[in-house]
């Protein structure tokens, strides 16, 4: 199932705003699937399996249109079998809540794939 936030905007981040508290993303967290989890409350982070690398390649691939759409790039981890993503807004250096919906969309991408 995926989350209510995969459809909302992705909206960068403002020169003012202040990175989230765990306070703060405590319900987008926990809205995403279990392959998320927040890093020394600075970035998101998760790998996702996948049965060989043609199968993850095609899912990095998503992963790069979504985020050329959106203008909001991750950091992707790519080797046989899995991907690994880590997310969070560079220009505030901590996580905004389009860190967290960009999340919700990879998931919903990776959804297209679980259990080939």
């Amino acid at each position: 199932m995926t989350s209510s936030l995969a459809d909302e905007p992705v909206e960068s981040s403002a020169e003012d705003d202040e990175p989230l508290t765990p306070e703060e993303y405590a319900d987008h967290l926990a809205e995403l699937g279990d392959a998320w989890e927040v890093i020394e409350e600075h970035h998101l982070e998760a790998t996702y399996p996948f049965e060989d690398f043609a199968t993850a390649l095609e899912f990095t691939n998503g992963v790069g249109e979504l985020a050329e759409a959106e203008w909001h790039h991750p950091d992707i981890h790519l080797s046989w079998g899995e991907v690994g993503i880590e997310m969070w807004s560079h220009d505030i250096d901590g996580l905004h809540r389009s860190d967290f919906v960009m999340a919700a969309r990879m998931d919903r991408l990776y959804d297209e794939y679980d259990g080939e």
